[in-house]
């Protein structure tokens, strides 16, 4: 147990047991608004407690913190060779025996042709080809990208678990979102409870809320919630069960209880032809509805409504924009899907999926050579995400641990930055990689003397020297603009829904 006094950073992961305060977590999310923690919330080591005492119980320490990891997961991230690294150390095999050989031919010529006195003048041109050919500025060029940017990636609540990642996510051609959790809050609420003829409402919601809370999923939260809510007690189950993409059940009292999608009830034969089109018709106004069953017969469905996250639709339009295609895979039903879909501007949907039927969409969307990168949130999730060409994770750990890109808060901004830290910084290793070269292929014929003839020159290695010295410079200067990059949409920041073509600071 840890008592953290107001202004203390809070020095491990852990839950609150006790008291009430707001932390600043914009070290881990970039948000600058205080979040409120009170008895049973969750908070992060490194984190800024605010004018209240809290008392916490630690879950995690010391090197299993949130900080310990992310810091772990940036310096592999840095350290990663990309593909492009593997090219230029393929050239570099190359031009290493290519320079030593240029080198000795200039020796042997200034030997023959060159006027009095040769030998100092074939010392002097070979020495300074060896010198001002020195290839450190090609494996500056890529590293030095990787680390800048990568690094203010994570001051933008960006984390690139995988350096391959942070050149993958460039050349995307489609961006997949789950639907609960990603694109909306995650944090249903019920709505509607339309009954089957001799149930009460009262009775119904006790019985399933008592079933939905031993489960974890936020739409089980919502109902008990609305329960509690309407003074309806929520007694104890038992033999409690969950089918993933299902549904769930358990005996509560005499009653044997089963909340679900119709194909859980199909399942389990139990006719729901009755409460069909009430489904359907909560399903056409965005809601999720589930049928609920008591002791084998029909005896309600149940609609929840999760609002769409407020920046989803900005941050869609932004990666629109910018050439990507998007598309949602969720396991809702068509007509929710579809509702949630069109609010955000969202042409592509694949809807009523199982996890393995996420991968199975992804593969679809990726024929035709196409790349596909899938954002996900949840445990059902992870298969795709492992599954995607780049899988970026909102949330909970297992998706963390199946991603490639880790986001630190849940909104979508978040992947419209990732995408452009990806292409600023590839962009920025093309440019190194261009003087790195262009500064070889231009210099090394100078070095080796071929101005003297003509204009009397002959470069001294020391030129060369300072000559290869600017070209590390260049390289690092350049590098090191990607430290200025500013998050992109700053407009959907302070509340408009606009999104900006995102452009590198100067």
């Amino acid at each position: 147990m840890v008592l953290v006094s107001p202004g203390e950073r809070i020095p491990v992961d852990g839950l609150v047991s006790e008291g009430s305060s707001n932390v600043d977590e914009s070290m881990i999310t970039g948000e600058p608004l205080a979040v409120a923690k009170a008895k049973g919330a969750i908070v992060t080591g490194g984190t800024v407690n605010g004018t209240g005492a809290l008392t916490l119980r630690a879950t995690r320490v010391g090197a299993e913190t949130t900080p310990a990891q992310i810091i772990r997961m940036v310096e592999e991230a840095q350290g990663a060779k990309l593909p492009i690294q593997s090219l230029v150390d393929r050239v570099t095999v190359w031009f290493v025996p290519a320079v030593m050989a240029m080198a000795v031919l200039t020796v042997l010529v200034w030997l023959v042709v060159g006027p009095d006195p040769a030998l100092t003048m074939a010392l002097v041109a070979g020495v300074s080809v060896l010198i001002i050919a020195c290839p450190c500025a090609m494996g500056l060029a890529t590293p030095t990208s990787i680390m800048v940017g990568t690094g203010r990636a994570t001051e933008m609540g960006v984390l690139f678990r995988k350096g391959a990642a942070l050149h993958a996510l460039s050349d995307m051609d489609v961006i997949a979102f789950d639907k609960t959790g990603t694109v909306t809050e995650g944090r249903p609420v019920l709505t509607d409870v339309v009954l089957a003829e001799g149930f009460a409402r009262a009775e119904l919601l006790s019985l399933v809320a008592s079933v939905e809370a031993q489960s974890e999923h936020p739409i089980a939260e919502a109902i008990v919630q609305s329960a509690r809510a309407e003074g309806i007690a929520v007694p104890m189950a038992e033999g409690f069960s969950s089918l993933t993409g299902y549904g769930v059940a358990a005996t509560v009292g005499a009653h044997r209880v089963m909340v679900g999608a119709d194909r859980f009830m199909t399942r389990e034969g139990i006719e729901i032809t009755t409460l069909q089109g009430a489904e359907s018709a909560l399903a056409a106004r965005g809601r999720t509805a589930l049928f609920a069953a008591v002791d084998g017969k029909i005896a309600a469905v149940i609609a929840v409504s999760d609002p769409v996250k407020r920046n989803s639709r900005a941050a869609i339009a932004a990666l629109q924009a910018q050439g990507f295609e998007t598309a949602m895979i969720t396991g809702d039903k068509e007509a929710t899907a579809r509702a949630i879909a069109d609010e955000v501007g969202i042409a592509h949907v694949v809807s009523g999926v199982l996890p393995d039927g996420k991968v199975a969409a992804l593969e679809a969307l990726a024929q035709g050579g196409r790349k596909v990168a899938f954002v996900g949130d949840g445990i059902n999730d992870a298969p795709a995400l492992a599954r995607a060409d780049v899988g970026i994770a909102i949330g909970t750990d297992v998706a963390i641990e199946s991603a490639d890109v880790v986001l630190m808060s849940g909104d979508l901004r978040g992947v419209v930055n990732a995408a452009f830290i990806s292409r600023a910084t590839m962009a920025n290793i093309r440019q190194n990689l261009g003087w790195a070269f262009g500064y070889n292929i231009a210099l090394i014929p100078v070095a080796a003397g071929v101005l003297y003839p003509v204009f009397g020159l002959l470069l001294s290695p020391i030129f060369a020297a300072g000559a290869m010295a600017l070209s590390f410079v260049s390289v690092l200067t350049n590098a090191l603009r990607l430290r200025r990059i500013t998050p992109d949409m700053p407009d959907a920041i302070s509340g408009h829904d606009a999104a900006l073509t995102p452009q590198p600071a100067e």
